[in-house]
């Protein structure tokens, strides 16, 4: 089946901006919302929103068309999903809300239907049980600001029929996005990662270390500089993986059991794999590095500049 037809359910700030990029991508997307007139009303913003957004650079040239000539209001959920392709949830991030959105969404669409959840850490399969036929059902998880934000997590729960899965990869990349293939777990990958990192600031400012202040500031300027170019597994594979492993014996020392070294890190190095300059590491071989330095250096020398062309964000210290 190709997916042409898509109903958002939830046209809020998350889910409106996720059916602006599905509308610019050329599809026809029919939102709903608690009511008639929510829906419509959130239809004038998106709409609004696109017009401004093209008129400051932020949208290319005719998308703000797109937005709307692809976009529409229904009267209801069931109106909007009745003949759709693609279903995207979006409602708020409540287990009860969604159960109720789902079996709505269930009882009134197609039966080939596929349905996605764009919830945030609720576990793929617990939110399948709000479903009777649940093989074409999956987590789709866009990011805030989603027409902004290029990473897109796609989540499959156990009873995901797997052969859907890249339809909604192609319709997702169709609007530009990267995919990342994921297996259900609390959270996923990106608010894993995201609240583990602020549960460490809070411990840092509780501690007396620093400030908030001061955290932001060497989290945004140091190791958060590289992450728009390298993920963690690169910037360790640069770094050596050896020093990790001797780094981490450091804070297990002082931190405990928290900062114990991992296990597939100790693995790594004592087969030899010390990231770049030895072996190969986690995603990087080994090898000349030469090319690659250029380009980090390049990168963090671009970024620096559009930084200090923007300016300090509004409101943040």
């Amino acid at each position: 089946m190709a997916i042409n037809k898509i109903a958002l359910v939830g046209a809020g700030y998350m889910g409106g901006g996720i059916a602006q990029i599905f509308a610019i991508a050329g599809h026809p997307v029919t939102l709903a919302d608690a009511d008639a007139e929510t829906a419509r009303r959130n239809l004038d913003r998106l709409i609004s929103e696109a017009r401004d957004w093209q008129a400051r650079g932020l949208f290319q040239p005719g998308a703000a068309a797109l937005v709307e000539q692809n976009l529409s209001a229904a009267e209801s959920i069931e109106a909007a999903v009745a003949d759709a392709d693609y279903i995207q949830e979006a409602v708020s991030e409540k287990p009860e809300v969604k159960d109720q959105v789902f079996r709505r969404i269930e009882a009134a669409a197609r039966p080939d239907a596929i349905i996605a959840s764009n919830t945030s850490t609720l576990p793929i399969g617990g939110l399948a049980k709000s479903l009777t036929k649940a093989d074409r059902f999956l987590g789709v998880h866009f990011s805030n600001p989603a027409p902004f934000i290029p990473g897109v997590e796609v989540i499959l729960h156990e009873g995901t029929d797997e052969s859907l899965v890249p339809q909604v990869e192609e319709l997702v990349q169709s609007t530009g996005k990267l995919t990342a293939r994921l297996k259900d777990s609390p959270g996923f990958v990106l608010n894993r990662l995201q609240y583990a990192l602020l549960k460490e600031a809070i411990s840092i400012v509780d501690d007396g270390v620093a400030s908030a202040e001061d955290v932001d500031i060497i989290t945004r300027t140091t190791f958060g500089f590289r992450l728009p170019f390298f993920g963690p597994f690169a910037i360790a594979d640069m770094a050596g993986l050896d020093i990790y492993r001797d780094c981490f014996r450091t804070f297990e020392e002082h931190y405990g059991e928290r900062f114990a070294t991992p296990e597939g890190l100790k693995k790594l190095v004592e087969a030899g794999h010390l990231g770049t300059k030895s072996g190969g590491g986690f995603v990087i071989p080994a090898g000349d590095t030469t090319d690659l330095i250029t380009y980090r250096n390049t990168a963090y020398a671009r970024l620096q500049q559009l930084l200090n062309e923007l300016g300090q964000a509004p409101g943040v210290k």
